[in-house]
């Protein structure tokens, strides 16, 4: 065989005609098994498939004995087979049998077999089977067969992926059953029983089969100059070329430019592939290795060519009209649960979301800006679980816990019948929280409290009513521009904030203007990287030094609001200055309405996000400049303690019951009272967590704006607390001296003592 045979690219267009063949799996197995046979001209083909734990199993033959098939199993390192499975490396064999890891299987006839050559079967770097040839007399497999036989793994990888193959080894019991537990941090409660659903499925590429290999080498060409140009710009970015960040960059070009990763793409590529495919096919050669690499240099070594392997991949991709994102148009089953890497709120929101429960995240952090789409949307979320997409498989049975914070991987049945007891524990609870639904969020001494809603999305709307809410006390514009491929023009904005309206029925909504940078960047906009985007060039920041943008929607809001009233909240202010820059530009365009005669809000009220700690040396000249004021706790915490919300290693580094925030919100609530009837709200997830919601009352604070699934625990809190001995005991512990430690401990003694309701479902 030759790098110019046509042999593997002819064989991959008969092993895909059989594939499509109306035959059952196995005939379909047993005839793959013989095509390769006889195109690699060997006397022996055989597949294992990976089956229980660490175990595989002969599932075709050509040569062997045929009543071996799916009654030889080997273990993971028992003979050659199994040495392939454990190291995920090829191996040829001129005289197989003199090999110290031999076993020989009498059941199977291979004694009469001198020459071997087998390759592991990969998805994603993990070994799903072997693929094996064989021969009487001794003879070496050349670089060619050994390259083709590779190929045709990876189509079989995808095809033991199928469901009719996952049907049948369902019906053989011998679906792998191998167990995974992990413990993360659960960032949105929930417990789910679902399927699996990878956001960035591996090994989907089509077509596999090039119909030209020069036309591929070319494309793989100039799409690595377009990665190496990506990559090169990003190093010479001035806030990106220095440090970590720029030492990391520096190597990812390197990698671009290595040769033998390039050669061993244009080989596949010769023997057939399309350039996408022979991107794959290196890739998962890397995966395999990085997940079997104990060195942690080599390991981030080949976890870069794997990064770098992706962006060359959706380089390709685009380049081929096909949508790099086509994977979030996959069709999801009923209770998907989605496993990434990492994932921006932009990438949740192209799913349809009805079909989500669950979203498992590597990374992830929990005031990440994902995160809150997914609270929003009820999904739960369990994040930082490094390696988590690379032991699990589309349509695989999980459990997410995003209370405990834990994921189980193809759990046992007697995990799932205990979990589906603490499923329907939770349903009643719900059903007791829904039960309040038109009973007033009063305390027991008869203090009433405002409960709004968070919203952004059409399904949050339908909470309003379903939760009985006093309103929207921080509606997140810029989820509408996150969802859209093209900036939304004044029409489409002026159409949705009307129906915002609409559906609040005469209810407050306060409208946040677009908060868009950091994590929160549409597919429409170009941002610079930077290295700290939560304090970088997001929000108001961004409307003030792009005007155009912010008037567009100032205009849009009042003409959705003709005749009725408008709160309209600027974020991310700093200084005064930017709070009257802001102003300006409303006032501007309700001058312009004034003098088009068009109808104007009856009642205009504009306020602020307290988010930033400057803020706080403002006051008084704030409050005389604002109508209202919502406490971004969230934003307002990782400034205050110096802990990037989006770090997974830092976001856990305080809590809201902290002393030194529980007096800063103290002293914020204490300031507004100066100006009497001012509405003062608490926006975060300090105000959906029932006991934090109840310190925040116990400091004085009234308005509560929360995701709708917060409504129902943090109304039964309400209903069952007495506030003003919370108020008096929480003044207390304020002016003692205490230790730097949170108050959480004393706020539940306070809730367990007074029969307070703190439980979240």
């Amino acid at each position: 065989m030759t790098r110019s045979s046509h042999g593997p690219r002819l064989l991959l267009r008969r092993l895909r005609e059989v594939m499509a063949e109306q035959e059952t799996a196995q005939e379909k197995l047993d005839r793959i098994v013989r095509l390769i046979a006889a195109n690699m001209v060997a006397e022996v083909c055989s597949l294992y498939v990976a089956v229980g734990d660490d175990v595989l199993e002969l599932f075709a033959t050509e040569g062997l004995k045929p009543q071996a098939v799916h009654h030889v199993r080997l273990a993971l390192g028992e003979g050659l087979v199994g040495l392939i499975a454990a190291t995920a490396e090829p191996l040829s064999l001129a005289e197989a049998q003199a090999h110290p890891a031999f076993h020989y299987l009498p059941e199977t006839g291979e004694e009469a077999y001198q020459s071997f050559l087998g390759v592991p079967i990969l998805r994603g770097g993990a070994v799903t089977g072997v693929l094996v040839v064989q021969n009487r007399q001794p003879r070496f497999y050349t670089e060619e067969e050994r390259e083709a036989l590779e190929v045709i793994a990876m189509v079989l990888a995808e095809f033991l992926a199928s469901p009719e193959v996952l049907a049948l080894r369902e019906e053989l019991g011998r679906l792998r059953v191998r167990s995974h537990h992990l413990v993360g941090e659960g960032l949105v409660g929930g417990l789910i029983i679902g399927r699996a659903v990878l956001h960035e499925p591996r090994g989907i590429v089509h077509p596999l089969e090039a119909a030209d290999p020069r036309v591929e080498r070319d494309r793989l060409h100039e799409a690595l100059g377009q990665l190496r140009a990506q990559l090169e710009g990003f190093t010479r970015h001035p806030l990106l070329a220095s440090g970590a960040q720029g030492d990391i960059l520096r190597a990812l070009s390197m990698f671009a430019t290595d040769k033998g990763w390039v050669a061993r793409m244009e080989d596949y590529i010769r023997l057939g592939l399309t350039a996408e495919a022979a991107v794959a096919r290196v890739q998962a050669d890397n995966r395999a290795r990085m997940l079997r690499q104990t060195d942690p240099y080599l390991r981030a070594r080949l976890h870069d060519l794997d990064d770098i392997s992706w962006r060359l991949l959706r380089i390709l991709q685009r380049a081929g009209g096909e949508d790099p994102r086509a994977n979030a148009n996959v069709e999801l089953p009923e209770r998907a649960v989605l496993f990434a890497r990492g994932m921006g709120p932009a990438e949740l929101l192209d799913y349809d979301h009805r079909r989500i429960a669950a979203l498992v995240l590597e990374e992830g952090a929990r005031h990440a800006h994902v995160t809150l789409v997914a609270r929003a949307l009820n999904i739960a979320l369990v994040a930082d679980l490094p390696g988590a997409t690379d032991m699990v498989e589309n349509g695989d049975s999980v459990v997410v816990d995003g209370d405990r914070g834990e994921v189980f991987i193809r759990p046992d049945a007697e995990l799932l019948q205990s979990v589906r007891g603490r499923i329907a524990l939770r349903e009643s609870a719900q059903r007791r929280h829904a039960r309040l639904r038109d009973k007033p969020a009063i305390t027991r001494d008869g203090v009433h409290i405002e409960l709004l809603i968070n919203a952004g999305l059409p399904a949050d709307l339908e909470h309003l009513d379903e939760l009985g809410a006093d309103g929207i006390g921080l509606f997140r514009t810029e989820m509408d521009f996150l969802m859209r491929r093209r900036l939304p023009g004044r029409g489409a904005q002026e159409e949705h904030y009307r129906a915002v309206l609409k559906v609040a029925r005469g209810r407050p909504v306060i409208f946040r203007t677009l908060d868009i940078g950091a994590d929160k960047v549409p597919l429409f906009m170009n941002t610079m990287r930077e290295p700290n985007p939560a304090m970088g060039w997001r929000a108001i920041r961004l409307g003030l030094d792009r005007p155009g943008l912010l008037k567009l929607q100032l205009r849009a809001l009042l003409a959705a609001a003709g005749g009725a009233e408008l709160n309209v909240m600027f974020p991310m202010i700093a200084d005064l200055g930017e709070l009257r820059a802001a102003r300006r530009l409303l006032d501007e365009q309700r001058a312009l309405f004034q003098r088009m005669g068009r109808p104007l809000p009856k009642v205009l009220n504009v306020g602020v996000m307290l988010e930033v700690p400057s803020l706080l040396w403002q006051m008084p000249a704030l409050l005389c400049e604002v109508d209202f004021i919502s406490i971004g706790t969230n934003d307002l915490m990782q400034f205050i303690f110096a802990a990037d919300r989006a770090n997974p290693h830092t976001s856990r580094r305080y809590d809201p019951l902290h002393p030194a925030m529980l007096r800063l919100l103290r002293d914020i609530r204490n300031a507004t009272r100066k100006r009497q009837q001012l509405p003062v709200s608490v926006c975060g997830d300090m105000a959906a967590d029932p006991l934090q919601a109840m310190v925040l009352l116990g400091l004085g604070f009234t308005r509560l704006s929360m995701p709708p699934a917060g409504i129902g625990p943090v109304k039964a809190m309400i209903r069952s607390l007495p506030l003003a001995g919370l108020r008096d005991q929480l003044q207390r512990w304020l002016t003692d001296d205490l230790p730097g430690e949170a108050l959480r401990e004393q706020a539940l003694q306070f809730a367990r003592a007074h029969g307070v309701d703190i439980a979240t479902a």
